[in-house]
């Protein structure tokens, strides 16, 4: 496969995400809608300060082309970006709870089938399609879930959930492709602040005083949220779905290994055979990218 500028974007940030447990894990005394809540309102402080200090340009063209466009396509524009702001808040809200209260497996569980999730629906909505040994793969996929799902329910409800609420995400904006990627998501995130700015008040704790909070929510909003979310949205615009979905399963491998090496998480014989079957599928969905000659050669 090719590496240039968006291999690189979308690698870096799968890359990134699968050491997120890192900042997050420190945090589990705090609610997890209190880290949604000052995640959501940090990085929408961040991104519009960077963009109206530093991108004023970038910012203005952009206004002045939205302006021109015809009205289905700023209908469209809206929301395409309206949809990406309520999937994320579901997405990192489901995220943060399962990795923090239900465990670092579920999480990365969700983010292992995601792109099998993406490509499903991908095939109903994109109307992309599979070939035989694809449909193969994603038959393995579902019965992992199965195996996982013994005795194990309520940790796949929450997986298959966020890789659903990620995967819409991802199909969404691969078709909002009009407008600078890093503007797009500080709309989003403005989007996101003013949908959860009532809930604030009446289900936020209270206001954490501990310096070691800050400094952390610094750290995810910076490094885990801005950077590879501006990655993978840049990477969307020169990559196809399938590249993608090779690039993605670097960030659950990474948080199953932290989850078994670092945090000393258990794993019984069904979660083994479940994985090994999500890795059996993924190579057999990407294996005409992973063993394919290079054309260069």
């Amino acid at each position: 496969m090719q590496i240039n500028k968006y291999y690189a974007s979308a690698l870096t940030a799968f890359v990134i995400w699968g050491f997120f447990s890192l900042a997050l894990k420190p945090l589990h005394n705090y609610p997890s809608l209190d880290i949604l809540f000052y995640r959501i309102f940090f990085a929408t402080v961040i991104l519009l300060a960077i963009n109206l200090l530093f991108r004023k340009s970038i910012v203005k063209n952009d206004f002045i082309a939205f302006k021109n466009l015809e009205t289905k396509l700023k209908y469209r524009f809206l929301f395409l970006t309206v949809l990406g702001g309520f999937l994320l808040i579901i997405n990192w809200f489901l995220f943060i709870y399962a990795m923090n209260h239900v465990s670092l497996k579920s999480a990365s569980f969700a983010y292992l089938i995601c792109p099998i999730v993406t490509t499903i629906l991908a095939y109903f909505i994109l109307k992309e399609k599979l070939s035989k040994w694809q449909w193969f793969s994603v038959a393995l996929c579902i019965v992992s879930c199965g195996i996982l799902s013994y005795g194990n329910l309520f940790e796949l409800t929450y997986s298959l959930v966020i890789a659903f609420s990620f995967a819409l995400y991802l199909i969404s904006q691969r078709k909002n492709t009009v407008f600078d990627k890093f503007l797009i998501l500080t709309v989003q995130m403005v989007i996101a602040s003013v949908v959860i700015m009532p809930f604030f008040p009446l289900y936020s704790s209270a206001i954490p005083t501990e310096p070691l909070f800050y400094i952390l929510l610094l750290v995810i909003v910076v490094l885990f949220t801005i950077i590879p979310l501006y990655l993978n949205l840049f990477a969307l615009k020169g990559m196809n779905s399938s590249a993608v979905g090779i690039l993605m399963y670097t960030n659950p491998l990474l948080n199953f290994l932290l989850a078994l090496f670092y945090f000393h998480e258990e794993i019984n014989g069904n979660q083994i055979i479940s994985y090994s079957l999500i890795l059996l599928s993924i190579v057999i969905f990407n294996e005409r990218f992973l063993f394919r000659k290079s054309e260069n050669k």
